[in-house]
């Protein structure tokens, strides 16, 4: 069976991974290292995850209690919790299916004197053409922030140019892992100088802990081979176990009781290091063949299914969503042809606060809801996408 998503990280990395848990250096040179690898301009800082960077962020600009948040109205939960728990409030702006990108009118619509910032999410590969949400941020005297976590592509591109600052993220399951670990370019230096402040007070992630991270992910990366994944199937279903929902543990970043205890911690040397070799050594040509196979498919079924994002200028198909009604039904079909499928995803429909109910993001909530992962991914033959294509066709819709 084909899994649904790969690590995407060699068996060299892991190696280069455990052996650096064993190796000393001055922990400042090698978080500078990392930082210079990804931006030469020195506005970049690594954290240990996508949340942690965020939640520096946040307090770092310590924006007024109760002041509100613009974000895009499909996002991780874990983020939403690390708004709140900052006392602001997360206000969502319903999307475009076709891109992913926010509607303007409705971000006209959200926006009120306690609006501080609006954070666009780049979804599922696909990167936006901001320059619409520029104009706007610039006309409102609204900061704009962008979440590239799920189109991170090395140091290829790293966000644009007017925006205040960009996160991208290198987490077990995101394009050239590192098997955690975010960075953010800040641009404003006095903000930027107050998340290092405070990171450098957080107790350090230890070097066992990552080493434990290195052998996890190496088991699942046996896994997620075609036979063996077969195989862990069977087995699951043997047992009575649902086998999605094991996976799903076994991928999932900070146990959700654990999050702010979790997060706050500085990333160790050894992850420091893997982040570095990493940006070194995103591939431009497995990029393109996953953006053409992902593309392929794409161009397969849109006719007749909806596959959110697929029409933003530039994708990397980082996963490949696919809205289809009667989901059970479908996951099935695929699964019983060789294909895994998932309606499990940690994007859900941001809820609006309790007084602007008039804000609350219909189209977003109906495309999560449908919304279906299947596997594509450059080590997957052509055939096989235009088979996984066929398959698809025959589902109603």
């Amino acid at each position: 069976m084909w899994a649904r998503k790969r690590i995407d990280i060699s068996w060299g990395d892991l190696f280069r991974g455990a052996v650096y848990v064993f190796s000393w250096r001055s922990r400042d040179a090698v978080q500078t290292a990392t930082e210079l690898a990804f931006s030469m301009d020195g506005d970049a800082i690594a954290c240990l995850t996508e949340r942690s960077g965020f939640d520096l962020l946040l307090g770092a600009q310590a924006f007024p209690h109760g002041s509100e948040l613009l974000i895009s109205a499909v996002t991780i939960d874990d983020m939403v919790r690390v708004i709140r728990k900052h006392g602001l409030v997360p206000v969502p702006v319903d999307v475009n299916p076709a891109d992913m990108s926010p509607r303007l009118d409705l971000l006209e619509a959200a926006r009120t004197p306690q609006t501080r910032a609006v954070l666009i999410a780049h979804l599922y590969g696909g990167r936006l053409d901001l320059q619409p949400v520029v104009d706007w941020a610039r006309q409102h005297d609204v900061q704009i922030w962008e979440d590239c976590a799920q189109t991170f592509e090395g140091d290829r591109y790293l966000g644009h140019s007017a925006t205040n600052v960009v996160l991208f993220s290198m987490g077990p399951i995101k394009t050239a892992t590192s098997l955690g670990g975010r960075i953010l370019v800040v641009r404003d230096r006095a903000v930027l100088g107050r998340m290092r402040q405070r990171q450098a007070e957080y107790p350090q992630q230890s070097r066992v802990a990552f080493l434990l991270r290195v052998a996890k992910y190496a088991t699942i990366k046996v896994i997620s081979k075609w036979l063996v994944f077969g195989i862990l199937v069977r087995v699951c279903r043997l047992l009575g176990q649902d086998y999605d929902r094991v996976i799903n543990g076994a991928v999932r970043n900070i146990p959700g009781d654990d999050l702010f205890a979790g997060l706050r911690q500085q990333p160790s040397v050894p992850l420091l290091r893997l982040m570095a070799r990493r940006l070194r050594s995103c591939s431009p040509t497995l990029l393109a063949r996953r953006a053409q196979k992902g593309r392929l498919l794409a161009n397969l079924v849109r006719d007749r299914f909806t596959c959110p994002g697929a029409d933003a200028p530039h994708h990397s198909f980082w996963v490949f969503p696919i809205c289809i009604p009667h989901g059970t039904h479908g996951i099935a079909h695929l699964r019983d042809a060789g294909f895994d499928a998932t309606t499990g995803s940690a994007l859900q429909a941001v809820d609006p606060p309790d007084n602007r109910l008039d804000l609350t993001p219909t189209t977003a909530r109906e495309m999560v809801s449908s919304t279906m992962f299947i596997p594509v991914y450059p080590e997957m033959p052509e055939a096989e996408v235009r088979r996984l294509g066929e398959t698809i066709l025959q589902l109603p819709n």
